[in-house]
């Protein structure tokens, strides 16, 4: 499985203790700032979720200060359910209904808890249920219908 990571400035630190832990399991992209030093948020975040559309990735992580700011720019590459979460329950939803495909963190985050969430959220599959399906054939459709 190849997972590609991104951040701003905030969530570098994060990052760099994450990617200690993945690299040891996981073939990691970074597509993040590099540096503490002030970024724009959303440059980083359209570098992952075009990764992830051009199937470069399986999976992406994207961190910034709220995770907030992060996962609406995600959000905007077609192809994209970017879901910020702080929870289990959060990624098991998030995966199970939505079939969320990059997970968004806050920068205050402890790496561990934040690394347990990313292992869930890459081992959850998506439902068989057809509700769910269902729900996210139309985010697609609506998606394909709405192209700028």
């Amino acid at each position: 499985m190849k997972l590609g990571i991104t951040n701003d400035h905030r969530g570098y630190k994060l990052k760099v203790e994450l990617l200690e832990k993945l690299k040891l399991n996981y073939e990691v992209i970074d597509y993040g700032a590099t540096s503490t030093e002030s970024v724009d948020y959303p440059d980083y975040a359209f570098k992952l979720g075009e990764a992830l559309t051009n199937n470069e990735i399986d999976f992406g992580i994207a961190i910034c200060g709220s995770g907030i700011g992060i996962s609406i720019a995600c959000n905007k590459v077609k192809g994209i359910r970017a879901a910020r979460v702080t929870n289990i329950e959060d990624v098991l939803e998030t995966r199970n209904d939505n079939d969320a495909n990059i997970i968004c963190l806050n920068e205050k985050m402890n790496a561990n808890d934040a690394y347990n969430l990313i292992i869930t959220f890459i081992t959850t599959p998506f439902s068989i249920e057809e509700r769910h399906i269902r729900r996210v054939n139309k985010i697609k459709a609506y998606e394909a219908n709405n192209e700028r």
